[in-house]
């Protein structure tokens, strides 16, 4: 069974002034992960354990497209997720992209509030898979998995 470590990037997540006098948080967050994630797995390779190890983001949380009143964001449905490391099938996008048309088929409403083609649920149990969870237990970890024909993206080898 494999070992879980978790970590942060910044907290300074706001739903008003996003990119108007400083930048934007989330993009100051994401430039600190990229430097991060490249910095880690640096050493993972140095170490010789890449293909012992996976790397993933974890959040079920996005923003809305339209800004608000407040010249920021609303809370939405969930987000884009990086997976890396020597046992996952790299270079492709699972599931598929929303349209990201305003009041599309994919928008909850009129403002950008995309609904998710892949669910948390599916992508937790193809990494609780990696972690050594047996098929068998994965309905009992994701109580929602079953409502899913597809119960495993793929994405690790």
């Amino acid at each position: 069974m494999g070992e879980a470590a978790r970590i942060g990037v910044g907290d300074d997540i706001r739903n008003d002034d996003e990119g108007t006098a400083r930048q934007r948080p989330a993009d100051r967050a994401a430039g600190q992960c990229t430097q991060q994630l490249a910095a880690f797995q640096k050493a993972m390779d140095a170490l010789g354990v890449p293909d012992k190890v996976t790397t993933f983001t974890l959040s079920d949380f996005g923003r809305t497209f339209r800004i608000n009143a407040n010249a920021g964001t609303d809370h939405a449905w969930g987000s884009h997720h990086l997976v890396m490391g020597g046992g996952v099938r790299g270079r492709a996008f699972y599931g598929r992209f929303p349209n990201l048309a305003m009041g599309g088929a994919d928008d909850a409403g009129d403002d950008g509030q995309w609904i998710p083609t892949t669910s948390i649920e599916q992508y937790g149990a193809t990494l609780a898979k990696w972690f050594g969870v047996k098929s068998t237990a994965l309905a009992h970890v994701f109580p929602n998995l079953p409502a899913f024909a597809v119960t495993d993206l793929g994405f690790l080898a």
